[in-house]
């Protein structure tokens, strides 16, 4: 049975538990969990809830108008930052920050650089990074960013370093941001009515309790 191929979800997961074990060990190292999610403004999410008999919540389909100048989703890249990794109720932050156009390696060099300067401001040594195998995650591009950025960080002996951990395939359960996704899609819905993407970001960031930042913008040469 040795001889045969096995799965790497129980190896990586594994490199996922030893770095939050880690993280308890290093009160200047951070633990976050990295994703990218689309806000549709027109997709509806699966909702579930209680109403009087005869009296059902129905969500409006939506349609957008030609002359509509707004796109129809806004994609997002988030951190969720885990104040205490061993305790359940811990308070986590969340860090979004928007893009106008859709995740690329360029875009995702420049949000790490973000989240870096925003946590060296926290007092922050380390970013151990967990996410998944999305292709801007793993293209060369941004591997290369990572291992200049730390070497520059050593060189200089400040700022924040990352060591980051790949998630297997199709394992969103190993990643604690999915859930909260799947909740703030719930809170932002207008159920009758259609937002522009002014107002769906502001809910969304007002859902996380973050502040609507600046979005991050896809560099011309690599559109």
């Amino acid at each position: 049975m040795d001889h045969q191929p096995r799965s790497r979800v129980r190896t990586k997961k594994s490199a996922r538990d030893r770095l939050i074990r880690l993280a308890v060990t290093h009160p200047t190292w951070a633990l976050g969990f990295q994703d990218e999610v689309w806000w549709s403004r027109l997709a509806r999410p699966s909702l579930h809830a209680w109403a009087e008999e005869d009296d059902f919540m129905r969500l409006v389909e939506q349609a957008v108008a030609k002359d509509d100048p707004d796109p129809k989703a806004l994609a997002c890249y988030g951190l969720l930052l885990r104040a205490d990794p061993t305790a359940e109720d811990a308070a986590d932050q969340m860090w979004l920050r928007f893009v106008d156009g859709r995740p690329v390696s360029a875009v995702t060099s420049d949000y790490l650089d973000w989240c870096c300067r925003k946590l060296h401001a926290d007092g922050k040594d380390a970013l151990l990074l967990i996410w998944d195998n999305a292709p801007w995650h793993v293209s060369q591009q941004v591997r290369v960013w990572i291992r200049d950025h730390n070497r520059q960080v050593k060189q200089d002996g400040n700022g924040v370093r990352i060591i980051a951990c790949y998630l297997p395939i199709k394992s969103p359960w190993l990643n604690a941001i999915e859930a909260t996704w799947v909740h703030g899609k719930r809170r932002v819905l207008e159920a009758d009515g259609l937002l522009t993407i002014q107002e769906l970001a502001d809910r969304v960031a007002d859902t996380y309790g973050c502040p609507h930042d600046p979005h991050l913008a896809i560099p011309e040469k690599a559109a």
